[in-house]
């Protein structure tokens, strides 16, 4: 069994950060929870960008989330996103408006999103700013 375990770990090396990470057609990566807990521990550099209401984001959000409404992302850039190629992990509440801005970012000229789903699946900690 020891002499498979670098076959083993190279191609999920190769598949990516697990075997559910799908790159879509429509510009963006969608990944799950696990895989984006994975890449926020090994990775640097990246936004987490949550995009739902404020409301929502003032109620719970995850440490450090910028919030841009999926409302609010249209076609013009966004300052608070000035590196196209930067890695953008991207949530909401359950998964769908964070495909919809991901899908928008796409349009946009970003490179490097990474759609993970949505915070009522999130095990980690989380802030409040009520």
């Amino acid at each position: 069994m020891k002499k498979y375990l670098p076959i083993i770990l190279s191609l999920c090396l190769l598949g990516g950060y697990g075997g559910n990470s799908q790159t879509a057609k429509n510009g963006y990566t969608q990944i799950s929870m696990e895989e984006a807990v994975t890449m926020m521990e090994n990775e640097s550099g990246y936004i987490i960008l949550d995009v739902r209401r404020a409301d929502e984001y003032a109620e719970k959000h995850i440490p450090g989330a910028v919030n841009i409404p999926n409302e609010s992302i249209g076609t013009e850039d966004i300052p608070q996103l000035p590196d196209k190629d930067q890695l953008i992990l991207v949530y909401c509440r359950s998964g769908n408006r964070s495909k919809q801005a991901s899908e928008k970012l796409a349009a946009l000229g970003y490179t490097n999103i990474v759609e993970f789903g949505g915070i009522i699946d999130w095990k980690g900690d989380t802030v409040s700013e009520k």
